[in-house]
């Protein structure tokens, strides 16, 4: 980990370095004061925030969970490291340039010649560009990652039963409880979930990042949601406690009773590996929730086989897995019917473009299905955005999300 810690800390300090020359070229001209703050401003604050966040891993403390303090830090990291990546194609293109110009110079004079100055339009120009990402990140950090959005969606089915006809959903994914850092933004967000007035709320998994304590001062918060036919819930990957230490297997199987008891303490039904059923007259569908499964390193702790027992294929059913992934792995190939799967964990990566006609994301190069509704052999997924956030405390276009799913015949 230590000799890890060093190879990213020297690249950072290039990067650094690099990205100075054009804080170098720009202040050519000012006054010795104003540079001299300007250049103490500059790497007092990074060479602090490497040796701060290298210090929290080579003392073993980053290893105990993102906690909010790490957070935030590692999103003043990617504060700092972002607009100079953005900034380094425009200086090294430049440099390309000059050394060409330095080297027929050189070869035409016969003798050495002095490297051509860097250009100050393109230091400013590279420094204007960089400026946009930054401003992005810095509001995704204040303001971002608490501006939750409500999406509707309508879904239809031919084989729906009449009753359901109109049946709406409220999902919530990934709270990660232990990043949440403004109880007022949460009352808010809860409040608005609640407004939708959906006959069920479901919860795809991830209530904490890892360790059960992370819930107990939002317990109250959540504990007000309600829908009149109840709240549902499952157990995402974070929940499992997989990316901390543990002093034994005793105290992380303790731990994950005791989150799998608050999902009892905020008022969700905890599905694992089982289903119920929700009646309306005489018409019923079924609900079924399985454990975290899912690939690309995550574990397999879902049983598909086990959590549909009691049904049959000509039931409606609706099934809450928080990896996407899952879907094309085991769902789509089930000869039983899961009319609708609802899941979450990929956050969008808290960062991408959301317009009408046009979305992207980072996620989408690693995740087939990344956010919204995806619909393959008369079967539909939806992947949640995500309520909270974890490593960069922010989100950047992927806004943190409230879903509401109507059913209808059709």
């Amino acid at each position: 980990m230590s000799t890890r810690v060093i190879i990213i800390s020297i690249i950072w300090l290039m990067i650094d370095l690099y990205a100075f020359q054009a804080i170098k070229t720009i202040s050519n001209n000012w006054g010795s004061t104003n540079k001299n703050i300007l250049v103490w401003s500059y790497w007092v604050l990074d060479i602090s925030l490497i040796l701060i966040i290298s210090y929290l891993f080579v003392s073993g403390k980053a290893a105990k969970g993102p906690s909010q303090q790490f957070q935030l830090l590692f999103g003043l990291m990617i504060l700092s490291l972002a607009p100079k990546l953005i900034m380094l194609p425009f200086l090294l293109v430049e440099d390309i340039g000059r050394g060409i110009i330095w080297i027929s110079k050189t070869m035409a004079n016969r003798k050495i010649t002095y490297l051509p100055e860097r250009r100050k339009i393109i230091s400013q120009i590279s420094l204007g560009i960089a400026a946009i990402p930054f401003l992005k990140l810095l509001h995704g950090i204040t303001f971002g990652k608490y501006n939750f959005k409500v999406h509707k969606v309508t879904l239809k089915f031919k084989d729906l039963p009449e009753a359901f006809d109109g049946f709406k959903i409220t999902q919530l994914s990934d709270i990660h409880s232990g990043s949440l850092d403004n109880k007022e933004a949460i009352e808010e967000a809860v409040e608005l979930a609640n407004n939708q007035k959906s006959d069920i709320i479901v919860f795809t998994g991830d209530l904490v990042n890892n360790i059960a304590s992370e819930m107990d001062p939002w317990i109250e918060t959540f504990k007000k949601l309600k829908a009149p036919m109840g709240q549902f819930s499952i157990l995402g990957n974070h929940d499992y406690g997989d990316y901390i230490p543990w002093e034994s297997e005793d105290l992380k199987s303790k731990n994950l009773e005791e989150v799998k008891a608050t999902h009892d303490k905020i008022g969700f039904k905890l599905l694992l590996d089982e289903n119920i059923q929700l009646k309306l007259g005489n018409d019923q569908i079924n609900l079924l929730g399985v454990e975290n499964w899912g690939l690309k390193g995550f574990h397999k702790y879902g049983n598909l086989q086990k959590a549909k027992k009691g049904t049959n294929e000509n039931e409606f059913n609706i099934l809450l897995s928080h990896d996407p992934t899952h879907w094309e792995a085991q769902i789509l190939p089930d000869p039983q019917k899961f009319h609708l799967t609802l899941s979450g964990h990929t956050h969008g990566m808290q960062f991408g473009i959301e317009i009408p006609g046009f979305r992207w994301s980072p996620s989408q190069y690693i995740y087939k299905q990344w956010a919204g509704a995806y619909r393959k052999n008369g079967k539909f997924l939806y992947v949640n955005r995500g309520f909270g956030f974890l490593g960069y405390p922010g989100r950047v276009g992927i806004m943190p999300e409230i879903t509401q799913i109507t059913l209808k015949r059709g």
